[in-house]
């Protein structure tokens, strides 16, 4: 394999600088760059609406009808009756209905918390917590809403407190009018009885809607895996933002975004529609994403790469970002055992892209894997603690499902190499035998199918036997290539993906798929001069890189599974401990127990 000169490439990072490439990646020159950032916005209430307003644009919400509305921020001005600020929100997720017939809900952003940047100017927030707000026009619920600056004065959960007479007055206008409603109570005795089953029927829907509500809010409260930013589009890797044409960089970045991570987009669809007439609309999509972020800075230290001390000193420092970002895919969404297998659309469980970013100067590159189920209809019915497979449908059914699902794939990534993690004996031998007899008859050149028995090469906690699947792929590693861009255009493009698959596609394909990303890092280290040919990473950048890939795990594994993944330890520190067994007995445990608790978030899902 032929790489770009590295000496080339070493004068092309002192030379440059990284505003320009990023001006390709985020459009920022082109129009793609959101110039209207989402920054924060005062949430306003009044008799019949609530209006968010930021800069010179403000969103209406028919408290009435639900009916959404874009107006400039001087409408707001026109009212006759001031409205009430009740506080600051950093976005709009967007609007729900969570039962047929029940109020439409906003979903707000009201606590977020940066994790890093993708380039100098445009962070990216993970979302810390929401609020759930119903255009109703019931009073509207305590909420804890940041202060705005210029209106933290005002109160909106709080009763102005009033004089002692006016409330002495009010306690008796309460009271006679408790002794009428009683009196009247007692006249329609027969009614109520008629009317008591719809009664139950419909506290029965509002508990439901309740439960439903508290799910939904805790999907995004506990779990921090929302993430969204204002100015680069998350949604897509750096390779496909920057392949997008002349007229896609025009355009807002909820237009170009992928659909198939795009989280709120259905929970948006009333303000896109708002686009047609009104492009001032667009301001107000912003794309979340399910998944886990985190960067971090590194640098090199050339102590440990054996230079003389002559040549240490001629060395400078050599710092560059580390990104990870994984994003879940939308459709088939849902929890262990609710979801496992491919649907008739080839849409699989558990499907996640994972991208590690490498910016150096004016260089990013890029290399990213996927995880999914395996594609056959299966499942794992039953309350045992580990129930076995079970294989359904035919297998004519089952083959164009297959099909169906690696053809989009092979649309999206040209080549796919399926690293096939399943016990080849025991329980998990049926999927085996069936996965690879459809991939057989398949038989697509553009496919690379391999099997590595992780619990057959791995037995006693020798983790370390990983190393013999990444040497087996190695050839393939370094064909598939990565994606390499500069602020002079795309040195090389990605030419292919591994698709890594376990049973849950959680613990097992992690401690993979962190492997192959450590092999291709250390490659793209080489290239760019920061890391010497042969030579492994050092220790620093090993730790930093070890614990982002098993807080990735970890992240995954709650939002399938409900806890953090087992052999964690492994990724996270290099070595199986025993500690690190027990620990996944623990959660193997909590897994086995969530799977009883999954029906609620499997309905907000």
């Amino acid at each position: 394999m032929e790489y770009p000169d590295s000496g080339e490439i070493l004068h092309r990072n002192k030379e440059l600088g990284n505003d320009r490439l990023w001006a390709r990646i985020s459009h920022k020159e082109e129009g793609l760059f959101n110039k209207a950032a989402l920054n924060s916005m005062d949430f306003y209430n009044t008799r019949d609406t609530y209006i968010l307003c930021k800069g010179n644009a403000s969103l209406w919400c028919n408290r009435v009808n639900g009916n959404l509305q874009v107006r400039s921020a001087s409408a707001i001005e026109e009212l006759q009756i001031k409205p009430k600020c009740l506080g600051t929100v950093y976005g709009v997720v967007g609007k729900i209905r969570f039962l047929p017939g029940s109020d439409d809900k906003l979903v707000l952003i009201t606590k977020r918390y940066e994790v890093g940047k993708l380039a100098d100017e445009s962070p990216i927030y993970r979302i810390e917590k929401i609020a759930i707000v119903p255009l109703s026009s019931d009073e509207c619920p305590e909420i804890n809403f940041d202060s705005c600056d210029e209106h933290s004065g005002q109160s909106s959960s709080k009763q102005v407190p009033q004089p002692r007479v006016a409330q002495t007055f009010n306690n008796l206008k309460t009271s006679l009018a408790n002794q009428f409603n009683k009196a009247t109570a007692n006249k329609n005795n027969f009614q109520k009885a008629a009317d008591k089953d719809v009664t139950r029927d419909k506290e029965k829907m509002e508990k439901l809607e309740r439960k439903l509500q508290e799910e939904f809010v805790k999907m995004f409260n506990d779990s921090q895996s929302f993430y969204y930013s204002e100015q680069i589009d998350l949604t897509n890797t750096v390779q496909r933002n920057v392949q997008k044409d002349e007229e896609s960089k025009k355009l807002p970045i909820w237009r170009t975004a992928d659909e198939r991570f795009f989280w709120n987009k259905a929970m948006l669809d009333e303000i896109i529609a708002l686009t047609e007439s009104d492009t001032s609309a667009n301001e107000w999509i912003v794309p979340v994403i399910q998944g886990y972020i985190q960067t971090a800075l590194c640098e090199v230290d050339y102590s440990e790469s054996g230079m003389n001390v002559h040549m240490l000193m001629q060395m400078a420092a050599e710092k560059f970002d580390l990104i990870l970002i994984s994003r879940r895919g939308v459709s088939r969404a849902g929890t262990r055992y609710k979801r496992r297998g491919v649907d008739e659309d080839g849409d699989v469980a558990n499907y996640v892209e994972t991208e590690q970013i490498v910016r150096a100067g004016a260089h990013y590159l890029s290399f990213v894997q996927l995880r999914g189920s395996i594609p056959l209809y299966w499942s794992q019915a039953g309350i045992k603690y580990r129930p076995p497979p079970k294989l359904e449908k035919n297998k004519e059914e089952s083959q164009h499902a297959m099909k169906k699902h690696l053809e989009k794939e092979l649309a999206l990534y040209k080549n796919m190499t399926i690293v096939n993690l399943v016990e080849q004996s025991g329980r998990e031998q049926v999927l085996y035998d069936a996965f690879m007899e459809q991939i057989i008859t398949y038989d697509n050149p553009l496919l690379t199918y391999v099997t590595f028995d992780f619990h057959e090469y791995c037995r006693g906690m020798k983790f370390e036997n990983v190393s013999r699947l990444v040497e087996t792929v190695a050839e393939m590693t370094d064909d598939m290539r990565f994606s390499w861009v500069d602020d002079q255009g795309v040195i090389w493009e990605q030419q292919g993906v591994f698709r890594v698959n376990c049973m849950d596609c959680l613990d097992r394909t992690n401690v993979v798929q962190a492997a192959l990303a450590r092999y291709v890092l250390e490659t793209q280290l080489s290239r760019l001069g920061r890391l010497m040919p042969e030579n492994s990473l050092p220790a620093d950048i090993r730790d930093i890189y070890q614990d982002m890939w098993a807080n990735n795990g970890d992240a995954i594994s709650r939002q399938y599974a409900g806890t953090a993944a087992m052999k964690g330890d492994f990724t996270r520190t290099g070595e199986r401990k025993f500690t690190g067994v027990m620990k996944d007995g623990y959660h193997s445990a909590n897994r086995y127990l969530n799977r009883f608790t999954a029906a609620y978030r499997q309905t907000v899902i």
